[in-house]
């Protein structure tokens, strides 16, 4: 598909490049993936396919040279026979893919160059971060105040639009490898093998593997695939990172014990996460956290039996300490009487073999029955591994100890027993509806759904302050009540075995009001997990209100507010040491009311979350529910997080990972360092630093969004939510109908069966939007509400230019937009829009479409005064450069296979060639859902 090129080492750079001479090297590399590619292509499925896909190749590139109309490059595939146009799909998705590792790639080689030029390290790097603390000369207090408690939690979640197999997944990183190695100026393997023979057996392998599943991924393969995270980078990179961390704030802080507890601790949602999925079920939980809980000691084994290898002084030679002597005498195996080191090992292994047989379903291997008793808690075994640690460096051994034990005590300290903590999520409709029926059934309340919400708040206040259960284990109840009490039976019986950590969330989906954060506390408290009633109450488990829509965010700070006045609500709060976290919802307020009013409306709703946290004298820590895409909150995430208003993370951040970008951050070292190294700069420049610099201007600022927002959010409103058809247009003109197929999750598309945009999940309206290249939730009714409020008088545009240049949050928004501008294509989505037969209905939406998107870029150049959309963000434009020509016949053949599909074309590849141009064009725009 390309011509092959060489590749200067990385070891000969001695300066750092600059404009297309620095890029070469990656298009280089595009070549070479790609001629192999192209030649496999060729040798697999013959020279008149190789011929179609090079066709479509050139005449893609001559489109974007504006040398030919896209209507001819549409023409080629009028018609075409199925069999021929799957190869076709696979050929450039393959690409897309490929494309993805050659840009990786190329992000590793610049980091590589600016270090050897001895250039100042990059933002978002801790290196970066560390020398602005540095220079902001920070008292000790200030510091140990603001990181108390501090967490940064990237949490995986079971939204998966990331559409790759296991086994892609794992030749994708078998490439990435080869490309490293070649990077670095090598020819071979260490084993002796040709790099470039390996890239072809590689590139061969992903040819022959298929590319979508057959049946729908179940969510026991969402937790299989979140998990593989661990042992593919979590393992080796967060303990690292924590220790890096913690030792640079120490050495500048000495006198501090700044992050006692690890900063960076993993989360997940994947079998805890049952909002509108009906799959989740209590033995799911179970499954949940047992197979984390596997996995943490699973690596705990591995490296212990590790380590017995390692540690094989003997009491002959080396010194040791009593405390050790003490833990070598618990193992009385004669072989190694001589090796203290081997024994103490040994007796930590046997009694983590005894903590297996009671926590896990299932038992790693390398089991050891010494008859030695279990481990209570991962403290005592932190403990015996510290006696180690501490007798190999009081014993001139120290740097025995840095090592593979010191990565051990590491992970043991951040993981624990239960790996990562399990959210559970549920919608509040449903919570309503199960303590409506537990009222009813206990005689407490014949009709819960009546009651206004004081009464409602009254009733549940009481029930929490009494120890008295609703049910029994005999109880008649509905299904849908027996398995919400089930589920959390099963979060509790994990609290029990795991620990408080296994579970230590409850987030309350679509939370409007104080009884929908009560109910979940009388659910909490029927099966064991809520204790109020006694002189110290227990709550191992958080409640978490999720604040989705815009009205929700405006309404947030009050109901918390409220919830917090109630005193047995402030006494579980008290018995988490004073703190609350509150999650924001980023995709439905996105989908409620626009890009620009959501952004703003969640802006906003953290000023006043914060604000209610200084009167009540809580810690408030914000869980940022964002997905891949500009639509649903993505974008990147040091500038995101950076931009967050003052007050609003103090050391503590949660944010959700979804998606493709998962395996984008988190696929193997290297990447998942860099991604987690980010998170954790943008959290403590935020935390530490003035970073809004808006001043004694920030209430004129924000008066100046107030309005902005208001416009956005009418005009968005005015499109998707008044214009008749609308719902139609998009169902037409898009293949959200056809997402449902694409075996990508375990849940439905839509909470409800309806057709309503609300209703919606907001993976599918944004991934539909993102295929058909119109990417309207990420910009749609800006452009009108900045022109409406610029027209409105004299000076208001150098207002906003100034309001660019000076805040984070607003260079940011508009940063992220331009993002999503640059991967539209309104030549595309006119090709769509040909899908809706009814024709007056395609030009009174597309032409509103048209029109908006025509004044949001021109809107955008006028305020940042960049004729670019991408002049801020060099490796995107490179990206959209390089490879969106190779995107252009996939969507073509989707739309060419949407109109046969539904004509009636029931031939099954019809349907499987729709799938793979949904993959493909996933893959391509890499955060599209």
């Amino acid at each position: 598909m390309a011509e092959v090129g060489g590749l200067e080492p990385i070891g000969a750079v001695q300066r750092t490049k600059v404009g297309r001479e620095a890029t070469e090297p990656m298009r280089e590399d595009i070549r070479l993936l790609g001629t192999i590619l192209g030649e496999t292509v060729r040798e697999q499925n013959g020279e008149a396919v190789f011929e179609l896909v090079e066709r479509a190749r050139v005449e893609s590139f001559r489109v974007r040279r504006s040398e030919i109309d896209r209507a001819e490059l549409a023409s080629m595939f009028d018609g075409i026979d199925i069999h021929q146009a799957i190869p076709v799909i696979r050929a450039f998705t393959h690409f897309a893919l490929l494309a993805n590792v050659a840009e990786d790639i190329h992000r590793e080689r610049r980091r590589v160059i600016h270090v050897a030029a001895g250039e100042p390290p990059q933002d978002s790097s801790l290196a970066a971060t560390y020398a602005k603390l540095d220079t902001a000369r920070l008292d000790a207090a200030t510091v140990s105040d603001a990181l108390a408690g501090a967490l940064v939690s990237p949490v995986i979640t079971a939204h998966p639009t990331e559409t790759r197999r296991r086994t892609v997944f794992d030749t994708q990183h078998r490439i990435t490898e080869l490309m490293r190695l070649r990077m670095k100026g090598h020819e071979h393997t260490d084993d002796g093998r040709g790099i470039e023979r390996e890239l072809r057996r590689n590139i061969l392998t992903l040819w022959q593997t298929a590319l979508i599943r057959l049946s729908r991924l179940k969510i026991q393969d969402e937790i299989e695939t979140g998990l593989r995270y661990y042992a593919a980078a979590f393992f080796e990179v967060v303990p690292r990172v924590n220790a890096e961390v913690r030792n640079a704030l120490r050495y500048r802080w000495p006198d501090t014990d700044l992050l006692a507890e690890p900063i960076l601790r993993p989360g997940s949602w994947i079998g805890g996460d049952r909002d509108g999925n009906p799959n989740v079920t209590a033995e799911v939980v179970r499954l949940a956290t047992g197979s984390a809980a596997y996995t943490a000691l699973e690596h705990y084994f591995t490296e212990i039996t590790a380590l017995e290898e390692e540690l094989s002084m003997s009491a002959r030679l080396v010194k040791i300490s009593d405390a050790l002597t003490a833990l070598a005498d618990q193992c009385r195996e004669p072989a190694r009487a001589d090796e203290p080191y081997r024994r103490a090992l040994r007796a930590i292994h046997a009694r983590l073999t005894t903590t297996a047989y009671d926590i896990l379903d299932r038992q790693p291997e390398h089991e050891l029955d010494l008859g030695l008793d279990r481990y209570d808690t991962p403290a005592e075994l932190l403990a015996d591994l510290d006696v180690v640690d501490e007798s190999l460096r009081t014993n001139g051994s120290a740097v025995l100890a840095d090592d593979r034990l010191a990565r051990l005590r590491e992970a043991v300290h951040v993981f624990g027993f239960h790996l990562s903590g399990l959210d559970m999520r549920q919608n509040s409709e449903v919570h309503e509806e199960v303590i409506a029926e537990l009222l009813a059934w206990a005689g407490v309340h014949p009709d819960y759904a009546s009651l206004s919400e004081p009464d409602r708040v009254e009733l549940l206040a009481a029930e929490v302050a009494t120890r008295r259960p609703l049910t029994s284990d005999g109880a008649e109840l509905s299904e849908l009540a027996r398995k919400e009490l089930d589920i959390v039976a099963a979060a509790a019986r994990a609290v029990r075995v795991l620990g408080p950590a296994a579970v230590p969330n409850y987030v309350i989906s679509m939370c409007q009001s104080v009884s929908d954060m009560l109910e979940v506390a009388v659910l909490l408290k029927e099966v064991g997990l809520l204790d109020v009633s006694g002189s110290q109450a227990y709550a191992p488990v958080r409640i978490v209100p999720l604040f989705e829509t815009i009205d929700d965010l405006q309404r947030g700070s009050s109901i918390l507010e409220q919830a917090l006045d109630l005193p047995v609500y402030r006494a579980l709060v008290s018995a988490r040491g004073d703190s609350q976290e509150v999650m924001l919802g980023y995709s439905d307020s996105n989908k409620d009311g626009g890009y620009l009013a959501a952004n703003w409306a969640l802006y906003r709703a953290e000023l006043d979350l914060v604000e209610s946290a200084r009167k009540t004298g809580i810690r408030l820590r914000l869980f940022h529910g964002r997905g891949g895409t500009v639509g649903r909150g993505g974008g990147p995430s040091y500038d995101a997080i950076r931009a967050q208003p003052p007050g609003a993370v103090r050391g503590s951040l949660r944010i959700t990972e979804q998606g493709e970008v998962i395996a984008a951050k988190y696929a193997e070292p290297q990447i998942a360092h860099r991604n987690l190294e980010t998170l954790l700069a943008a959290t403590l420049e935020a935390s530490l630093l003035d970073i809004e610099g808006l001043g004694d201007a920030a209430g004129p600022a924000y008066d100046v969004l107030d309005d902005i927002a208001a416009r956005a959010q009418r005009s968005y409103a005015e499109l998707v939510h008044e214009t008749p058809g609308f719902v139609e247009y998009f169902k037409a003109s898009t293949p959200v109908s056809e997402i449902g197929a694409l075996n990508i999750g375990s849940r439905p598309t839509s909470r409800k069966p309806t057709t309503s945009i609300s209703d919606l999940r907001a993976i599918p309206w944004v991934l539909a939007w993102s295929q058909s290249r119109v990417m309207l939730p990420g910009w749609y009714g800006t452009g009108t509400a900045f022109e409406d409020w610029i027209n409105q008088g004299d000076g208001r545009l150098e207002v906003l230019r100034d309001l660019y240049q000076r805040w984070p949050f607003f260079r940011t928004v508009l940063s992220n937009m331009a993002q999503v501008l640059a991967k539209s294509d309104m030549g595309l989505a006119a090709h769509y829009s040909e899908l809706v037969d009814d024709t007056e209905l395609r030009r009174r939406v597309f032409d509103k479409i048209v029109a908006e998107h025509t004044r949001t870029i021109r809107m955008h150049k006028l305020i940042t005064g960049q004729d670019d959309l991408l002049a801020d963000n060099p490796a995107l434009a490179r990206s959209v450069f390089n490879r969106f020509p190779y995107l252009e016949p996939l969507n073509h053949l989707q739309v060419e296979l949407l109109r046969r599909y539904r004509s009636g074309d029931d031939d099954e590849l019809v349907q499987r060639g729709i799938l793979l141009t949904m993959s493909g064009l996933a893959t391509a725009l890499r955060n599209s859902g």
